[in-house]
């Protein structure tokens, strides 16, 4: 029998022999310290209430956009792969889709969980379809297959969320009361629906955020101290970042007077693209103000075009598989905000993106110059083993390494959070044993770096 391509020691690493050899020992270094994920999307409440995952479908096929999108693209109804369609039926799908997923980041990570996590040895396939599906339920049957137990299992003491600005919470002070919880779960502020004016739910969304954390305040006014009020109710409760999910990164500071008009314009229903774009932008700027008075990091997810397909949002709804990302602009749209804000003390920006053109072109030499600013490592269709590499070489030589955020996962995926840290951690002693074969850097050096790169960063830039 042929070794496991999910077990075999030396994936991902150089294939020339002697640059392996450092590699792995670069690997080795950092293989076993905890995983810090100080960016992702797992619901609190999973690891604070210790729910059983209900089934291989539900966690491994339905929330992984990944995974249905390119199903979805082989000519299969997403409404196939709805819960509604019945969890084996869903796997059966899953498992016949199976070598779409050979040369993909999604397969790496799922191959590495299905051996490494359930013990799933077999290729999946119509025929296992069945087999697979009772030996993971099996497998998620047992007391260690708990979310807590896994928590500790897979090494993790940090592990960030994404919450709604006026979530209460609840299961972050649960957990951090704990003391048999041996882990941080720290909640993330995320405020996309209360700034962007163009979500169905914005003006609802203002009205209750005003009424609920202004202070008596009301209009522009109101809603900016509620933002700055629930903003330190997230400090209190642990948060070290606020995260927004913007179309661009543009930025834009408007005196109050005319901030207020627009947000009079859009409460009213009144504001036009323009206005839309605008007041996003403006909020932008007083997000970064609003970091540098709280502390908050603030990380910039731009690029993404939510929603592709219109008739599959309406019958399925965000999340399922039609965000496409396009090119950004960094460069003008962030000036605005660094010119009062790029050399503020103790004030850490991350910026991420979808169009890799723009690692070396702007953001390495942006990260080069600001103190303020981190490049955010590959995310979402970049979080893949060569676009990292490629990743790596874009900014290296013009920001060093000390300018990088760590490793985001950025998952909604629980069981795949240490496949994923893995893959990077193999990346990142890759890149570094070909700088040490080309005598680039010394192997000493080389063994400092990627203990910074894997642990003290992400440390560093989300002050953990």
């Amino acid at each position: 029998m042929s070794e496991s391509l999910a077990t075999h020691p030396d994936r991902l690493l150089p294939a020339d022999p002697g640059t392996r050899s450092i590699a792995r020992a670069l690997l080795e270094r950092v293989q076993d310290l905890p995983i810090i994920s100080p960016h992702g999307h797992v619901d609190a409440a999973v690891i604070e209430q210790n729910t059983p995952f209900p089934d291989p479908a539900a966690l491994l096929v339905t929330p992984d956009h990944y995974v249905t999108r390119l199903i979805h693209a082989s000519g299969v109804p997403l409404d196939k792969l709805q819960p509604q369609a019945g969890a084996r039926n869903i796997w059966r799908s899953f498992c016949e889709a199976w070598p779409l997923f050979d040369g993909t980041a999604s397969g790496y990570w799922l191959r590495t969980q299905f051996e490494s996590v359930f013990g799933w040895q077999g290729e999946l396939s119509a025929a296992t379809a069945d087999a697979s599906f009772d030996a993971i339920s099996a497998k998620l049957a047992e007391p260690g297959f708990r979310p807590r137990e896994l928590f500790k299992d897979f090494n993790i003491e940090v592990l960030a969320t994404t919450d709604d600005p006026l979530d209460s919470l609840d299961s972050h002070r649960a957990l951090a009361a704990d003391p048999s919880f041996h882990g941080r779960v720290l909640p993330t502020f995320r405020p996309d629906a209360y700034i962007n004016i163009a979500h169905p739910a914005w003006q609802a969304n203002v009205e209750r955020l005003i009424a609920e954390a202004s202070d008596g305040g009301s209009g522009y006014r109101g809603y900016l101290t509620a933002l700055e009020n629930r903003r330190r109710y997230f400090v209190d409760h642990g948060a070290v970042s606020a995260d927004h999910g913007v179309r661009t990164p543009a930025t834009l500071k408007l005196d109050e007077a005319d901030a207020a008009a627009l947000f009079d314009k859009a409460v009213s229903g009144q504001a036009n693209g323009q206005d839309r774009d605008a007041f996003e932008a403006h909020m932008m700027y007083q997000m970064a103000r609003m970091s540098v008075e709280d502390g908050l990091v603030m990380t910039i997810h731009p690029g993404s075009y939510r929603n592709h397909h219109q008739p599959t949002f309406e019958a399925f709804g965000a999340d399922t598989g039609h965000d496409i990302p396009f090119a950004v602009n960094y460069t003008e749209a962030v000036r605005p905000l660094l010119q009062d804000f790029g050399t503020a003390k103790d004030f850490h920006l991350v910026l991420f993106t979808l169009d890799e053109t723009v690692f070396s072109r702007e953001l390495a030499p942006l990260a080069g110059f600001y103190p303020s600013v981190y490049i955010g490592a590959p995310w979402w269709f970049l979080d893949a083993p060569d676009a990292m590499l490629r990743f790596r070489s874009a900014v290296t030589e013009t920001a060093g390494f000390s300018r990088s955020s760590g490793f985001i996962d950025d998952t909604r995926a629980f069981c795949s959070i240490p496949a994923r840290h893995d893959a990077s951690r193999r990346i990142e002693a890759s890149f570094l044993a070909r700088l040490v074969a080309e005598h680039r850097i010394s192997e000493d050096r080389a063994h400092e770096l990627i203990v910074d790169v894997v642990d003290s960063s992400p440390r560093r830039v989300f002050k953990l």
